[in-house]
């Protein structure tokens, strides 16, 4: 039997962004509200963070089922729990984050602690939009299915998988907070788990949009010596410095090779990020790494892109290629929040734009066409 108090009055019906065709925009229809069940909780969702990974399946450069309601990046507060939750510690009132990639806990990846390859989040929510006992929580009025991407963040409310949720202590800034669960996340994903930087290291950080952003500051925080951030964008690179970059490259005016040999004493750096998922930022990323280093690709490219490794190089110097999808989520999410919590990580600052729900296709349409610093999130509250 799910579990809430009195004070929440959760209505029959609530708003979300719907996604009926690729190609068609979002529209904010009228739906059920959705309920949780086993290992589930149901988030009132205060904020939804706007992602690229979203806009490939808006675009359709991304196959995914539709109608849909996407958005997987969120917070809110806890008010309702489905069964199986006594020993998750979640609780009905609790501000919380959501993550993105959500871990079934119960397959052969996530036995080995490898939340990030659950084989049941590829196979059933990225591949159906489904959660695990495989049926959507989300329909119209009419009792039509909608798909979910993740979670189906994009609404007044959302059922999270347990797994991937996480309370948020009382100092953080909830709407901004929404960020946590992926732009942050994926970035503390790939320099702990995908990189394993170590101390001293030095890094190159290819697109510093929100996640690339967030790379930038975990590097810094895990103590890279140099952080040299790479963009085409003055503006996008202007606010680099606050967040830990120890120099600034923009690709359209600067050989970036030529650059970072410049400022690694004719090296190059240890480990290069790439956050974008387009060849030209791969190439980028391959040509400013050492003898030794690795790139670690974190963007996801629309569709089935492929970019050029030049193989003898890579075998002769060593250098190795490792790709990062996320991070470890019921590991790593709490100890994003206690970055963010403790202040070595701004994920305020990040959010430069705030869209009502209504106003969420607008604001994939400023994202496609690189018109937000950082991250834009739909706050609800507008």
């Amino acid at each position: 039997m799910t579990q809430s108090l009195t004070t929440f009055e959760i209505p029959a019906t609530m708003r979300a962004a719907v996604l009926r065709e690729p190609g068609a925009g979002l529209k904010v229809e009228t739906i059920r509200t959705p309920h949780p069940k086993e290992g589930e909780i149901l988030l009132k969702v205060a904020a939804c963070g706007l992602c690229h990974s979203d806009l490939h399946v808006i675009s359709g450069a991304i196959a995914f089922p539709t109608p849909a309601v996407l958005g997987h990046e969120v917070a809110g507060t806890i008010v309702e729990l489905g069964p199986g939750n006594e020993f998750t510690g979640l609780q009905v009132g609790q501000q919380a984050a959501g993550a993105f990639l959500m871990p079934c806990g119960k397959c052969a990846e996530c036995a080995r602690g490898h939340d990030e390859l659950c084989l049941n989040f590829f196979n059933m929510n990225r591949l159906k939009g489904e959660l695990y006992d495989g049926e959507t929580r989300l329909f119209t009025t009419d009792g039509e299915p909608l798909a979910m991407y993740s979670m189906g963040g994009l609404a007044e409310y959302a059922v999270i998988p347990s797994t991937s949720v996480a309370p948020v202590p009382a100092n953080i800034d909830t709407v901004p907070s929404a960020i946590l669960g992926c732009a942050a996340l994926t970035g503390y994903g790939a320099v702990r788990r995908g990189a394993d930087l170590r101390y001293g290291e030095t890094v190159a950080v290819v697109a510093v949009g929100g996640v690339g952003t967030n790379i930038v500051q975990v590097a810094h925080a895990m103590g890279a010596r140099q952080v040299i951030a790479i963009d085409v964008s003055d503006e996008k690179l202007a606010p680099m410095a606050g967040y830990g970059a120890t120099a600034t490259i923009n690709s359209t005016t600067h050989d970036p090779r030529e650059e970072v040999l410049k400022l690694t004493g004719g090296r190059g750096v240890d480990v290069a990020f790439e956050a974008l998922g387009i060849p030209a930022t791969w190439q980028t990323a391959l040509d400013v790494i050492a003898d030794g280093g690795r790139m670690v690709p974190i963007g996801l490219g629309g569709g089935v892109q492929t970019a050029g490794v030049e193989i003898n190089r890579t075998v002769r110097r060593s250098q190795s290629i490792l790709g990062s999808y996320g991070a470890r989520t019921r590991q790593d999410l709490p100890a994003v929040i206690d970055m963010a919590s403790r202040g070595i990580i701004d994920y305020k600052d990040v959010v430069s734009r705030r869209f009502t729900l209504e106003q969420a296709n607008e604001g994939y349409e400023l994202l496609a066409h690189g018109g937000i610093q950082g991250r834009g999130v739909v706050d609800m509250s507008l």
